[in-house]
């Protein structure tokens, strides 16, 4: 079978075509929106998915239309080696290979990424003051992770965007500031609405920051223009005046963009999921711990992705959560 004839299509014409590649559900942070103080039970490693195998997994999606990969965690950078990760995969071709990361390994891994192939980074930052930072992530490493941000630059790994999870009563006080820290920086920052992904069940509707509340926030002291942002989640802005830098907001929770989403997610240990929120998981470990050939595997991910549902529901009294939280998922 020619796996590349067709691109990956669901039943409601949506084109998958941005894979999420987790690397490892371990993190070195303990953010409040996404896992306990006491952390989670990690993997066993001999389920986490090999090197080898994710390069594989990706050279199939790769003939089936995927377009962008970008590897996540828990956090990427604290997989040994993961620079040899990022050689095989550019090796292989993906065309957009990016990362998300917590910026705290950074400083010393950002010049070897860029050489083995890596394009581009997200770094999640949820607070530019040191002491709200060390509450939301339990780590006092805000300089550190600036100083990852600065190395990333100097290497190249641009544009470099920030990923701030915005929630009520928290840091919502802070979004005009990372207005004047793109500006300052040239830096992309994308403002994410609190979903309820979070270990400890704590979300809660009324700690949501409508991304409305967001731009109009920041519109009133920076004014913003819409970029067109192709079929990126994320609604993207820059500044009238024509500053350095930009904002986007990504609204999962007041304006859901299930209708346009082209995302789809591989989990550490090799499950394939069509959707952040899905309920179900097709096992891609085991078809190639079994002896799967690529064709079978393509078969498997072709036939989950047509069964793609509409949406999360989360705003529908029937909505189920996941039993995985985001640092199991990937972001």
């Amino acid at each position: 079978m020619d796996r590349a004839l067709a691109p990956l299509v669901d039943r409601f014409g949506r084109v998958a075509d941005d894979l999420r590649v987790s690397v490892t559900d371990r993190c070195n942070f303990r953010c409040t929106y996404c896992m306990p103080a006491e952390g989670l039970a990690w993997l066993p490693r001999s389920d986490v998915l090999a090197y080898e195998e994710i390069a594989r997994l990706v050279g199939v999606f790769l003939d089936l239309g995927v377009r962008t990969v970008r590897l996540t965690g828990g956090e990427p950078l604290l997989r040994r080696g993961v620079e040899t990760l990022v050689a095989m995969l550019a090796a292989r071709g993906v065309p957009d290979l990016s990362m998300t990361t917590n910026g705290f390994l950074l400083a010393e891994k950002a010049e070897a990424l860029a050489a083995a192939g890596l394009r581009r980074i997200n770094v999640s930052v949820d607070s530019l003051l040191r002491h709200r930072f060390a509450e939301m992530t339990r780590r006092d490493a805000l300089e550190r992770v600036l100083e990852g941000l600065r190395a990333a630059e100097r290497a190249g790994l641009a544009p470099i965007k920030l990923n701030c999870v915005v929630v009520r009563g928290t840091n919502e006080d802070e979004v005009v500031d990372f207005a004047r820290f793109a500006r300052a920086t040239g830096y992309q920052v994308r403002f994410i609405e609190f979903m309820p992904l979070d270990a400890e069940d704590g979300w809660r509707r009324d700690r949501v920051v409508p991304s409305e509340e967001v731009l109009e926030a920041i519109d009133r002291v920076h004014p913003l223009v819409p970029v067109d942002h192709g079929p990126e989640p994320a609604r993207v802005f820059r500044f009238s005046d024509g500053a350095p830098g930009g904002v986007g907001v990504i609204a999962s929770v007041s304006e859901p963009f299930c209708g346009d989403c082209n995302r789809i997610r591989i989990t550490a240990d090799g499950q394939f999921r069509t959707c952040l929120f899905a309920l179900e998981e097709t096992d891609l470990r085991r078809l190639v711990r079994a002896g799967a050939t690529d064709d079978e595997i393509a078969r498997a991910v072709r036939d989950a992705v047509a069964g793609k549902w509409a949406g999360h529901r989360i705003n529908e009294a029937d909505f189920v959560r996941p039993a995985r939280s985001m640092s199991m998922i990937g972001g």
